[in-house]
């Protein structure tokens, strides 16, 4: 015995099944093509189609109307319980949306978390007031983790490269800056600093895992010199604000500190601190629903 072909070669498709029904509720095919949009010769072939798949006829044409057979009548009942059962389904697809749609789970690196998302959930909030945004904070690794565990929807990072396992896309540059108080000598000096003095000179770092600690460890070549390793841009800044030394971190998170002359940017001789800043989210289809709207915001200017 030959194998049978696959259901959906042998069940007339949803299309068909509700021409069928507003053909038994109307008593006319031209009515029930009208009700649903299609033009009378498409109606008929569509039944035509059906009668064909199911080899039995199905509505009876006359001056008069249409009328379902006594095999069509049959049909009909089935069909109906066919698409009720495809209305529960949309039903309950409309629903996962619906819970999709009501809340947002971000995980974000520390720089883009302080200095960013403030803006961009502002600004999301305005577009969907009745989205609920959760946010998680930490180092870029700390992101990926949360991301390929399910912890979030979509995520943002700093560095050098696409976390492995991560789908994603560039939505900014940033700068690093090498920054120290205005008591440290560096401060003062006229020559800038080349990255061979760089690399051996301890400095305030924020830990391994994060964004900024990985571009300057690829610019310098190797792992840079740590005097103090702090989980937070806030601690490393109030370090370096102390006078503990220099510090290496976003010119995002500088901005302040710059401007009112707290810390002194240290100019480098032969060494750029760019790096890139990312959306990622796991592999498969481009983020839906209100992260893709965050995503459209990024790229949007907030100040």
């Amino acid at each position: 015995m030959g194998e049978r072909a696959p259901l959906w070669h042998r069940v007339p498709d949803l299309a068909a099944l509700e021409l069928l029904l507003a053909v038994a509720r109307l008593g006319s095919l031209g009515r029930a093509a009208a009700e649903l949009g299609i033009s009378q010769p498409a109606a008929s072939g569509r039944i035509r189609t059906m009668e064909k798949l199911l080899g039995v006829p199905l509505v009876e044409r006359s001056p008069r109307g249409s009328r379902l057979t006594r095999a069509g009548a049959l049909v009909t009942d089935w069909a109906r319980r066919v698409v009720e059962a495809a209305e529960a389904f949309d039903a309950g697809a409309q629903a996962l949306r619906a819970d999709r749609d009501s809340r947002l789970r971000v995980a974000a690196s520390m720089t883009i978390a302080e200095y960013l998302m403030p803006g961009w959930l502002i600004a999301l909030r305005a577009a969907r007031p009745d989205t609920a945004v959760s946010l998680l904070a930490g180092n870029s690794q700390f992101v990926a983790e949360r991301l390929l565990a399910g912890d979030a929807d979509v995520g943002f990072v700093e560095g050098p490269a696409l976390p492995p396992g991560l789908d994603g896309a560039v939505i900014a540059r940033d700068r690093l800056v090498v920054a120290v108080a205005p008591a440290h000598p560096w401060a003062r000096r006229s020559a800038p600093v080349r990255a061979e003095e760089l690399a051996a000179t301890p400095l305030i770092l924020r830990e391994e895992g994060s964004g900024t600690r990985q571009v300057l460890d690829d610019a310098l070549g190797r792992h840079a010199a740590p005097l103090l390793e702090l989980a937070s841009t806030t601690a490393v800044k109030a370090a370096a604000v102390g006078g503990m030394g220099p510090c290496v971190l976003s010119e995002l998170a500088l901005t302040e500190e710059l401007s009112t002359r707290r810390l002194v940017e240290v100019p480098l001789a032969d060494v750029t601190l760019t790096r890139r800043l990312r959306a990622v989210w796991r592999p498969g289809p481009h983020p839906a629903g209100p992260a893709r709207d965050l995503l459209a915001l990024t790229r949007t200017p907030t100040r």
